[in-house]
């Protein structure tokens, strides 16, 4: 009992190594209870230089400390250490080997979950944990299943209700309304400060330059976001306007993305380490007139800071597209496209209609030449999608399945973002016998080389609800046709905002059925797919895709218009 006191004692000392020396090599075997293997795994994670194999051990000890005791508080703590130490392997180095090792951890923690369920799946912060393992295996459903479990159990932290609302844009079964509902849930979840601890709001003054504020926690590591937000700062009138750049990422994450991105705006501003009050004290300082946030619900988003107000006028913009539900946010930047005006009343914002679309993308650094059909030397079509894994949800799955069964000697070029994500995606199109037809790429560190991929592909295909953005408008640049479907929302409306804007109405399918027609069409009458590719190469640029100086125009007179009423 005095040692174990010494240990605790030593713990909270901070002598992590001193208490690995003892456990292992002074405490007997049959003496080291769950809590001490607990101990010594926290201690290996802990202690100063850690290596990949101090975290292998680790997870070895929680495994044991859970094992030594059922149902108690000890194998509790011990449980959610091995699976937050597993998926911490997963995470520590992105290579085959090392998912390997995770996933086979992770596969013995959800069978113990499984044959302690009654015990353990009513514990939030292992629900928490359970969660980190499903996203790493990109298991949306299962996601989305133990989200509404916190919910249910009263978890109405906004944390758990924006992850919720997340992980609903990649599926088909939920309304605008429900954005809304849960939107309204999350409104109320937000804390209100008290006014009296806050600096005053300032109130705009027409006759100086409107001050704009960005806030992001993406503006780092060519982030797809920075690709829009250039297109603002490239062309803005400084005479008219200040920007100021509010960073909600640690200040290591800072990269080259970030000091680019610095030295184009008036005022760059690291929040990240502020509490709430502090965040909202600085910015109001700063005498904004108008902040748009570039996340929503989505990444490290503080919609606190909306809630409580930090300039009089607040916009959506960008990052996240649908609405937030939170008092405060103004106004969300769309089109006629996305939104309908009989759809408004689903948006908790009033919606601002920009004149041709709600996002430019300010082109691609590299020399932009024609790329010739991959078919006319392949002599077969190649099908493509760059897209983020978790928006090929099941329907996804099914109809590009169809595609593969219905047209010969079609192949489909799929690109992860790690190695690991293959396995649980391969399956599915294991199931649906097309797997043959399936070729995975690796993920590309190098810019320039995941770009010259769209050359290997005729026609790239978007994913559906949640559409892709950015890999639509990359491929458009390479002259690639995305086929996109009809969406019913902001969110699953993109891919028809990108095509309408090309005039590629006829890539716009109706339904699944309509999806896999069309591309039969395309098969069968090559030389149309030939012409869309040539329109795209000669008229891409000038669109509204990638048109930045009249798109900053519009954006800026937007903005205008909701200063100077």
């Amino acid at each position: 009992m005095e040692k174990n006191i010494n240990l605790q004692k030593m713990f909270f000392e901070k002598r992590y190594s001193e208490i690995i020396f003892i456990i292992d090599h002074q405490i007997l075997d049959k003496q080291k209870n769950s809590a001490i293997m607990n101990l010594l795994g926290l201690c290996r994670i802990l202690k100063n230089n850690k290596t990949k194999e101090d975290l292998k051990l680790a997870i070895e000890n929680f495994k044991i400390a859970y094992l030594k005791e059922k149902n108690t508080k000890n194998s509790l703590e011990a449980f959610r250490n091995f699976v937050n130490a597993s998926v911490n392997l997963y995470d520590y180095e992105k290579t085959s080997e090392n998912h390997k090792i995770a996933v086979e951890y992770f596969k013995e923690a959800l069978s113990f979950l499984d044959n302690n369920e009654v015990y353990y799946s009513k514990n939030e912060m292992v629900i928490l944990q359970i969660i980190r393992i499903y996203k790493r295996l990109v298991n949306i459903k299962k996601v989305k299943f133990f989200l509404k479990k916190l919910i249910n159990q009263n978890n109405n932290r906004p944390l758990t209700i924006c992850s919720y609302i997340y992980n609903n844009c990649f599926f088909s079964d939920w309304t605008q309304e429900k954005f809304l509902e849960y939107g309204n849930m999350l409104n109320k979840t937000l804390p209100i400060y008290d006014e009296k601890k806050l600096v005053p709001l300032f109130q705009s003054n027409k006759d100086k330059k409107i001050k704009i504020g960005f806030f992001s926690a993406d503006i780092r590591s060519n982030h797809s976001v920075t690709y829009f937000l250039k297109t603002i700062l490239d062309h803005y009138d400084n005479n008219k306007f200040e920007i100021y750049l509010y960073f909600n990422h640690k200040k290591t994450l800072e990269d080259q993305t970030t000091k680019y991105f610095k030295d184009l705006v008036d005022k760059f501003v690291n929040i990240s380490a502020l509490n709430d009050e502090g965040a909202i004290n600085l910015i109001r300082k700063d005498k904004i007139d108008i902040f748009i946030d570039l996340m929503g619900i989505t990444s490290e988003s503080r919609l606190s800071l909306i809630k409580n107000r930090v300039s009089p006028v607040q916009i959506l913009w960008c990052g996240y597209c649908n609405t937030t539900g939170v008092d405060g946010m103004d106004y969300i930047l769309s089109d006629q496209n996305l939104i309908y005006n009989s759809e408004k009343h689903l948006y908790k914002e009033k919606i601002i209609f920009l004149p041709q679309i709600w996002n430019c993308h300010s082109g691609i650094n590299i020399k932009r030449s024609f790329n010739p059909s991959p078919f006319i030397k392949n002599k077969e079509i190649t099908l493509g999608s760059f897209n983020n894994f978790s928006k090929i949800n099941d329907e996804v799955v099914l109809t590009w399945s169809k595609v593969l069964k219905y047209i010969q000697n079609t192949k489909l070029v799929l690109k992860p973002s790690s190695t690991r994500e293959i396995d649980f995606l391969a399956e599915k199109f294991r199931q649906q016998n097309v797997l043959g037809n399936i070729e995975f790429v690796s993920s590309k560190k190098d810019f320039k080389d995941h770009i010259n991929l769209y050359k290997e592909i005729d026609i790239a295909l978007d994913t559906f609800p949640y559409n892709g953005v950015t890999t639509s408008f990359e491929a458009m640049w390479m002259n690639v046709p995305v086929l996109t479907m009809k969406g019913y929302n902001f969110n699953s409306r993109c891919g028809e905002s990108i095509n309408k804007s090309l005039g590629l109405d006829y890539l716009i399918a109706k339904n699944e059925e309509d999806y896999v027609s069309k591309l039969n069409e395309l098969d069968q009458n090559k030389d149309k797919l030939l012409n869309i590719r040539k329109l795209l190469f000669e008229n891409a640029i000038s669109s509204p895709l990638f048109d930045t100086k009249s798109f900053s125009k519009d954006f800026f007179n937007a903005l205008d218009g909701t200063v100077n009423k």
